[in-house]
């Protein structure tokens, strides 16, 4: 069983930055594939962002591409999530997911098999 727990979130104006954590309480962590999520108040879950397994790939949704970056240390068993220049429709729930090694559909949550409870993003403007 994978436990996921994220942080780092909060509340900022627009432009701003804020780093997001999840950490993973599993010994092979880097045989998992990672994604952040978010859903917006009234909204679907949306997918946000992806790191493969080996750590050599990563994938962004055209919203964030250029915006934020995703990142792994297999040797702390964390994944991160750098977002700058934040907008108000950046405000959401925003979740941690994992699935073992390579998910069926890297954007898809139904792929994923782990999830973290989530942390709220609030961007003013």
């Amino acid at each position: 069983q994978v436990q996921l727990v994220e942080s780092g979130g909060g509340v900022v104006q627009t432009g701003g930055s804020l780093r997001l954590s999840c950490a993973a309480s599993v010994r092979t962590f880097s045989s998992y594939t990672t994604a952040w999520f978010r859903q917006p108040p009234g909204k679907e879950r949306e997918f946000v962002a992806a790191s493969w397994w080996d750590g050599g790939s990563t994938y962004y949704a055209d919203s964030v591409k250029g915006r934020f970056t995703i990142s792994r240390d297999n040797a702390k068993n964390t994944v991160y999530l750098q977002m700058n220049s934040l907008k108000p429709e950046d405000t959401a729930l925003y979740y941690c997911a994992a699935a073992k090694w390579a998910p069926t559909v890297l954007t898809q949550s139904r792929s994923y098999d782990y999830w973290g409870q989530g942390t709220q993003v609030t961007v003013s403007s």
